[in-house]
């Protein structure tokens, strides 16, 4: 089965998450359909709407995908973190409008997800999380995203916390544009939003994003690519960060939490 789903409405494009078993989390099919889907959109689409299937939006890494890591040599963790953070730019510079629905909860790489979105609905009980550092590694691949959508002060408080916020805190930080009391008013949200983006002229927008990108990009973004996968790869590898993702599957506390 497909770790995502992928459905024409009309001029629209509506792209599920599909593993709700998992909560949605990340693995290595998923992450290869996604930079697929994003690097491919057919022509004549006006936007896409990223959503999860089940009850949460995405909870980040899959557990069998973080615990492969742990097998992994610094290269190839860098090779495996250079194809993650290729998902990320690759949805990032979809020259049409990304709009997020998000529900349950994005934690980890799933908040990550809601911050390459142009425009996000979420429902009011939505949980959101840096979660990275609590286990011992860095939200490397993410930190272009976040930074851009919610500011360094922000994102230095909530990366360095890894705390547990609800929908108002990230809409008053900045990664939550609407609220909606629950899926049904966040689904006419959406509509609502995608019949305000047909009004507008497709090349407009597909320049506008472009526009867009190089202005908050002012690196070149496959240095920024590299830089991310190479610091995710040597942390994977550190003392630290296997420590942290063993205690994380093996469901105990990590040594520095013991006291």
């Amino acid at each position: 089965m497909n770790t995502i789903s992928v459905e024409q409405r009309g001029q629209f494009t509506w792209c599920r998450l599909n593993r709700p078993e998992v909560r949605n989390a990340f693995n290595a099919e998923m992450i290869a359909e996604l930079t697929t889907f994003a690097k491919n959109l057919p022509s004549g689409i006006r936007a896409v709407v990223l959503y999860g299937e089940g009850t949460v939006f995405c909870a980040g890494g899959d557990l069998r995908w973080m615990q492969q890591s742990l097998e992994l040599d610094r290269e190839q963790n860098r090779e495996d973190a250079k194809r993650l953070a290729e998902m990320y730019f690759a949805l990032d510079r979809m020259p049409v409008p990304l709009i997020g629905l998000i529900h349950g909860a994005a934690f980890g790489g799933g908040a990550g997800l809601v911050c390459v979105c142009d425009y996000v609905i979420a429902a009011k009980d939505t949980q959101f999380s840096f979660s990275e550092v609590r286990l011992g590694i860095v939200p490397a691949c993410i930190s272009p995203f976040v930074l851009r959508k919610i500011g360094a002060g922000h994102a230095r408080a909530l990366f360095t916390t890894a705390e547990r916020f609800d929908t108002g805190k990230a809409y008053d930080v900045g990664m939550v544009h609407q609220i909606a009391a629950d899926m049904t008013e966040a689904q006419t949200i959406v509509e609502k939003k995608l019949q305000q983006i047909a009004e507008c002229g497709p090349e407009a927008i597909r320049h506008t994003k472009n526009l867009l990108f190089h202005l908050l990009f002012a690196s070149n973004d496959q240095q920024q690519l590299d830089q991310a996968a190479d610091l995710l790869a040597t942390v994977r590898v550190s003392e630290e960060g296997q420590e942290g993702l063993r205690a994380f599957l093996e469901k105990r506390k990590p040594n520095w939490n013991r006291g």
